[in-house]
């Protein structure tokens, strides 16, 4: 991934904060039958391995695990908070015009060696705490064990577990660092002023890292 110096961020507790907050990621591999890409959501296990773990599943019938299993190079790429960036934001367009659209974003890759698992006991193990990481918000979280046994046998016959030693973890905050404090107030203002959930949270992160953040 190209990573500009002021959009590289190293601080592993916030690239593992945009991975807990958007499992869903991207599974790409790259095999004897060429790449393969798949949305998958994953669980992060910052605790297990040098550099962490992360384990998720695929249906039997997708290629996908197959290729891993025959130890197809993994990439996983998670994709947090995007947003679009209208030139009509920066003081600099009133000064001499000389500015252009953009996109402000925040991404997460990891690599490392990954391989597939058709245990019953991890398999069992992956969904529950699944379930339990994307439940846990609410108030009466539903749980594996609260459908009949015979039915979640039968579903984890159907899966084979992925589970991805990190490697290497990258990240990359484009959120307008490289423009003057005019501009970025700009930019922080256009988007606090948008109701929407997404431009908040850009707004947010504009706020925090666009200012003198140390990345």
């Amino acid at each position: 991934m190209y990573e500009p110096s002021h959009f590289k961020v190293e601080d592993r507790d916030a690239l593992h904060g945009v991975i807990r907050a958007n499992p869903l990621a991207l599974l790409v591999t790259a095999g004897a039958d060429g790449l393969l890409a798949n949305p998958v959501p994953f669980v992060l296990h910052p605790e297990l391995g040098e550099q962490g773990l992360l384990r998720a599943h695929l249906a039997r019938p997708n290629p996908q695990w197959r290729a891993i299993a025959a130890g197809a190079e993994t990439l996983v790429v998670f994709t947090g908070v995007e947003r679009y960036v209208t030139p009509a934001w920066y003081a600099s367009k009133q000064e001499h015009g000389k500015v252009v659209p953009t996109w402000n974003y925040v991404t997460v890759q990891v690599r490392g060696p990954a391989r597939a698992i058709e245990d019953g006991a991890w398999l069992r193990d992956q969904l529950e705490s699944l379930t339990r990481q994307q439940e846990a918000p609410r108030t009466e979280p539903w749980s594996v064990s609260d459908a009949p046994e015979p039915f979640i046998a039968a579903q984890a016959r159907g899966i084979v577990g992925i589970e991805i030693e990190i490697a290497s973890i990258i990240g990359k905050f484009k959120l307008s660092q490289n423009r003057q404090d005019a501009d970025r107030l700009g930019v922080l203002n256009g988007l606090s002023t948008d109701p929407e959930m997404e431009s908040q949270a850009m707004a947010g992160l504009v706020k925090t890292y666009g200012f003198g953040h140390p990345a």
